[in-house]
């Protein structure tokens, strides 16, 4: 797998993105502006409204808000430091039942160094030459004071590294990454270097076996004849397949969107990530209570929300979006975890049921074993025309005495035993 794939420790490409995403806990809202990062681009203004008009209304309120209830804000920014540019922060509210104040925080970077040095570090690679890059002027920490707190990497949630997104185009001498005219084949050092760039590794930090590369190269889209992209469990990546202009290049364009319609895509996909998770943590905890039918119903609950709230396959009419979304999900088997949640809830709701109808049968066989002696008695009593108090009594006194007989038998133990069960599941 090594041989033969040209290094990229030393590139620096015509054109470098870099998107970090992590989660935060959100303290209060910022007195920041409302809305995704607007990017611009000649007339092109990628604000909340703009972007809405990509995505389907559930996707887009899950995203950006709604009027009154805003869910994502920014603040632009100009740092630059050691070959890095923060162009700003983004913050986007991503609660759930258990985590109220679970958010993500979105930093927009441009890089004059080569890229690929700058995501090793980002991802710990062992042997990293550079330093570690979230300090200084862009500790999100420092950022964030008194918005939001960097969480623990043990607390829920937290991802041992940030999720990176880059973006990269090539000059003419990046021959590895070009095709051999504007639709001619592409060379399979494209898809090394654009899982080095996806992976922020290189090939002795994880040396892909040949027999698994189809396999691990499998969600990359093919957005169009210029440029490919790689969705991958910690990171993805946009790498071109042409020489890059400069200024007016169509690159301008593929750079807007891998930081907004594309950065939108697996944003969601980490929301849906996150709700999957704390729904597999919830079914895993429906037996540590008693009240069993209480906690299926929450989660049944909790299930419809996610279900309506954010769980989409299809973002929108354009292919490029939705693509990239399906990866995100194929790589953290997110279609799957949901079906097996929604199996076993459906399990558990059945115990339930049975739990209650056994309930209901058992106060049934009490009703009977109480009521019938009882009935007799005063059947006969009235057959008779008997209305003397003592008579009234002894036929009492002897229901009683043949209902706590019947208690004692199989059948009798049997509604006890039917309604202890019923009260241990409620």
């Amino acid at each position: 797998m090594t041989a033969g794939v040209p290094p990229l420790d030393d590139v620096m490409g015509a054109r470098q993105e870099l998107t970090v995403v992590l989660p935060v806990r959100l303290l209060h809202a910022p007195r920041w502006a409302e809305g995704p990062f607007p990017f611009e681009l000649g007339s092109r203004r990628t604000d909340a409204v703009a972007r809405s008009t990509y995505f389907a209304p559930a996707s887009a309120r899950a995203l950006y808000g709604a009027p009154g209830r805003p869910r994502r804000w920014y603040l632009p920014l100009d740092t630059k430091h050691d070959g890095l540019h923060l162009l700003g922060m983004e913050l986007l509210r991503a609660a759930t039942a258990r985590n109220p104040e679970h958010a993500l925080a979105v930093l927009h970077f441009s890089v004059d160094r080569p890229l690929l040095p700058v995501l090793r570090a980002l991802a710990g690679r062992r042997q990293s030459t550079a330093t570690e890059l979230l300090t200084g002027p862009f500790d999100p920490a420092g950022l964030l004071a008194g918005i939001a707190d960097v969480r623990n990497p043990t607390a829920p949630f937290a991802i041992a590294r940030p999720y990176t997104i880059s973006f990269m185009t090539p000059t003419t001498q990046d021959a590895p990454a070009l095709r051999t005219d504007l639709e001619g084949a592409l060379p399979a050092t494209a898809d090394r270097w654009l899982w080095q760039l996806a992976s922020r590794s290189t090939p002795e930090d994880f040396p892909l076996p040949p027999e698994t590369v189809d396999s691990q190269l499998k969600d990359t889209v093919r957005i169009s004849a210029d440029w490919s992209a790689l969705v991958l469990r910690q990171g993805a990546a946009f790498l071109g397949h042409r020489p890059d202009t400069g200024t007016g290049d169509f690159f301008e364009f593929g750079a807007l969107h891998s930081r907004t319609v594309y950065l939108d895509a697996l944003l969601l996909g980490s929301l849906q990530r996150d709700h999957i998770d704390e729904l597999t943590d919830e079914l895993s905890e429906v037996f540590n209570s008693s009240r069993l039918a209480r906690r299926v119903a929450t989660l049944e609950r909790n299930i419809a929300v996610f279900r309506s709230t954010y769980w989409r396959q299809h973002l929108t009419a354009h292919g490029a979006a939705n693509d990239l979304l399906l990866a995100f999900q194929n790589q953290h088997r997110l279609p799957a975890r949901f079906n097996e949640i929604l199996a076993e809830a459906a399990d558990y709701s059945r115990l339930v049921q049975t739990q209650e109808s056994q309930q209901i049968s058992g106060a049934l066989g009490v009703l009977t074993i109480l009521g019938l002696p009882l009935g007799t008695a005063l059947g006969i009593l009235q057959v008779l025309d008997d209305h003397s108090m003592a008579h009234l009594l002894i036929a009492l006194g002897l229901s009683v005495a043949a209902a706590a007989a019947v208690l004692t038998t199989r059948y009798g133990r049997l509604v006890l035993s039917s309604l202890r069960g019923g009260d241990r599941g409620t």
